[in-house]
């Protein structure tokens, strides 16, 4: 510490703070001089892969129904916002008062039915309701005449490709952009049909063509998954869980027979995937 540093105390002055004043407490004294050299150099940029790798994490743990877990992810996900906030009040640009007063005001304005005279019949008419309102706010159609703003005018940027994929489909589902409910043989058509045009592209080995219908059918995929209601980002991330956990059986299961994969031929992998699989 330098000389010039402020001599900090012990932690336990913050101890009388209401909770969440307390992490705020705790966030300026990490930024402030003489505290935390790691937490001092960082910004809202290289926050980012923090926030999201964070954001993950709590979704694990929630799939695992460990109260503690939980409460933990969701605690180093709170640290986040408080982190940004932290960073923005150093130059006067808001802080964390600010961002709790748009979002408060935010919810009541768009739940009218609460805090209004609107009615509501059930959570999709909420839906609804809450997509006019969120265009309303960012200068929607006033009139047929007039220059629309895009209904879709990003691929949500910032999103995992699946939850993007997802996102946009819900979005152009709205406006009756999709198949019908109920019937899934166009949607299992629409794969067959990618899965095709895949074979065409490889055959033509035009590179740039065969990335493209790859993507198409992936996009395909996400909608069956969607049309399930089932999200596609945690159905891959459950598929990637299993594989790893059967790999390392197989993995294993050489090792017991005294080989690497290395040494291990195709055929003797297979088999030990196909003793994985049986058991779950």
């Amino acid at each position: 510490m330098s000389e010039n540093a402020p001599a900090f105390g012990s932690a336990d002055e913050f101890d009388h703070l209401p909770p969440v004043d307390r992490l705020r407490a705790i966030m300026h004294r990490l930024r402030a001089p003489g505290g935390c050299p790691w937490d001092a150099e960082q910004t809202h940029e290289s926050l980012l892969p923090h926030l999201i790798e964070e954001a993950y994490e709590v979704a694990e743990a929630v799939r695992s129904g460990d109260r503690d877990a939980i409460v933990d992810e969701l605690g180093d996900l709170l640290l986040q916002p408080v982190f940004h906030a932290e960073i923005a009040s150093e130059s006067g640009a808001f802080d964390l008062d600010a961002i709790a007063s748009a979002i408060g005001d935010k919810l009541i304005r768009r739940h009218p039915h609460v805090f209004g005279e609107a009615e509501v019949e059930d959570a999709d008419h909420v839906l609804r309701q809450w997509d006019q309102i969120k265009q309303a706010e960012k200068g929607g159609q006033t009139s047929v005449s007039e220059k629309l703003e895009p209904y879709v005018k990003k691929a949500n940027d910032g999103l995992p490709a699946l939850m993007a994929a997802t996102k946009i489909q819900k979005r152009v589902a709205k406006v009756g952009f999709d198949w019908p409910d109920g019937d899934l043989a166009p949607v299992l058509g629409k794969i067959r049909e990618e899965t095709d045009e895949v074979a065409e592209a490889i055959e033509s080995g035009d590179a740039d063509r065969i990335a493209d219908e790859i993507g198409d059918l992936l996009f395909a995929v996400v909608n069956l998954a969607r049309k399930q209601n089932l999200e596609a980002e945690l159905l891959l991330h459950h598929a990637n869980g299993k594989f790893v956990k059967r790999f390392r059986q197989v993995e294993e299961a050489l090792q017991e027979a005294g080989k690497t994969l290395e040494e291990a031929t195709l055929e003797e992998m297979d088999a030990a995937w196909e003793v994985a699989k049986e058991r779950g």
